[in-house]
């Protein structure tokens, strides 16, 4: 081979590093990474915040490979104190991190080898990134489920004492945005619970199924090491162990699940989010939010702005974009580990935190929120919502539905054109529609014996909504 040849072009020169044996896995390379590949394929800006796992893992799969008789007592000690003294800077934040060792776990191990010496390198005996990779995050996944968890019931508990206040508050329900039926302020607010309890319940759900052990796959096929993972998994406080080592490593259903049960939360955190904002304007005047969770205008100075809930709403965007990736990323990939799977951090972090931080804020302004009681009073007898239940009274008197839906709405043509609502209409107005009309249509006319009506499980009556919310406490509890 000629001189030439060896010789590196000048235009690479800047971006070729020169040999270092930082790197484990050097032996097979003569020469360096490009430095560019190495910040293109370096994970450690992201991925650094999977250290508490990390190092969880490792001080496990240490005490296992000295049961297992691959350490020696003295060197799991070793080993183990190094770790922990490595935890102790992390947490403090003096830490320092290196994009040419690529991610956390190499950070962590080079780290240790440093405070500890030859020892160290022993640590990585009988494991790969790929097991120990898809470790920390089921870890990390873990003990954020949990996170979120306590925060969704939070939530929840503030839904269920904000019914409870307006269990007998009256207001019109929508369909199509347009008003229906009158129904309580409380039950609304059930609606809301109904939609996040089943969100609690798909993160109990994805949780199991996060709770599986990988350690143990290596990189793909296991390890000739005589290890133990079901200690690994006690250590760890896995409930289950990954069966197949291809799979182990190549898995990450987990991370789509969660995102996707992130995706659907965010979308009904989105749906009350929009309520709130019609709510608070003007136009309804449902509501009032606190002046803590609003912002005003640089320009318009008698404006206030509901934008927590605007950004709840928005943020939703971020997470079902995130569960898109996921999707995208697993669906071509053979078996088993690739590199493309380090694309999976960061959506499974900005859903995580993006979730954390809507929860809190919803957390905190439930409590806060003021309710208009006569506004919403006005609007339920202003809107025809009672049209209905006049319909169903011409039932009971023998009149077909079908032709009592056609007096009802031509009582509701005649109030429009009067200017009214349907109790403005006179006696003789009915007995023009239809003769079988008698004087106490105006009692069912009533919302508040309308609403009063719905007495039955999962209807809208005070005392109905009042029941359901002690109901959804046990439900909490559960």
């Amino acid at each position: 081979m000629s001189d030439s040849a060896n010789t590196v072009p000048p235009s690479q020169k800047s971006r070729v590093k020169k040999p270092g044996a930082e790197k484990p896995w050097a032996g097979r390379f003569s020469g360096s990474t490009n430095a560019f590949v190495e910040e293109f394929t370096a994970s450690v800006r992201f991925d650094r915040r999977l250290y508490p796992q990390d190092i969880a893992g490792s001080i496990a799969h240490a005490t296992m490979l000295a049961a297992a008789g691959i350490l020696t007592p003295a060197e799991r000690d070793q080993i183990v104190t190094g770790l922990a003294a490595i935890k102790v800077d992390c947490d403090a934040g003096t830490f320092k991190w290196s994009v040419a060792l690529e991610d956390v776990h190499m950070n962590i191990e080079h780290a240790l080898v440093e405070r500890v010496g030859e020892v160290g390198k022993k640590l990585h005996t009988a494991r790969s990134r790929n097991d120990q990779v898809a470790t920390d995050l089921r870890l990390y996944l873990r003990d954020q489920c949990d996170e979120l968890l306590r925060a969704l019931e939070r939530l929840l508990l503030g839904l269920i004492a904000l019914a409870e206040r307006e269990a007998a508050t009256v207001m019109p329900g929508f369909t199509h945005l347009q008003a229906a039926q009158p129904i309580t302020f409380g039950h609304h607010v059930l609606a809301w619970f109904e939609m996040l309890l089943r969100d609690r319940d798909r993160l109990r759900d994805a949780r199991r199924r996060i709770d599986v052990l990988p350690l143990g796959a290596g990189a793909l096929a296991g390890t000739s090491f005589p290890i133990r993972r079901e200690l690994t998994a006690q250590l760890l406080g896995f409930a289950a162990i990954a069966e197949n080592s291809l799979d182990a490593v190549s898995d990450r259903d987990f991370a789509i699940e969660f995102t996707a049960a992130g995706a659907l939360m965010m979308i009904h955190l989105s749906r009350m989010a929009e309520e709130l904002v019609l709510w608070n304007s003007q136009q309804f005047a449902f509501v009032e939010m606190d002046d803590a969770f609003c912002t005003g205008s640089s320009m318009m100075p008698q404006k206030k702005n509901p934008d927590v809930p605007e950004l709840v709403r928005g943020k939703t965007g971020r997470v079902v974009g995130h569960l898109m990736s996921l999707l995208t990323l697993m669906k071509a990939q053979p078996l088993a580990y690739n590199k493309d799977n380090q694309e999976d951090k960061e959506p499974v972090f900005d859903t995580v935190d993006t979730l954390a931080a809507c929860l809190r804020a919803f957390g905190d302004l439930v409590p806060t929120l003021q309710v208009r009681r006569a506004r919403l009073r006005a609007a339920a007898d202003a809107g025809f919502t009672t049209a209905t239940d006049f319909a169903d009274y011409l039932v009971r008197r023998g009149v077909p539905f079908r032709d009592a839906h056609r007096v009802v709405g031509a009582a509701v043509r005649l109030a429009i054109e009067r200017d009214c609502d349907l109790t403005g209409l006179t006696m003789d107005d009915f007995k023009a529609l239809h003769p079988v009309i008698a004087h106490e249509v105006y009692g069912v006319l009533d919302v508040d014996n309308v609403v009063a009506a719905r007495d039955h499980l999962g209807g809208t009556a005070p005392n109905q909504v009042r029941a359901a919310c002690a109901r959804a406490r046990q439900r909490v509890d559960d």
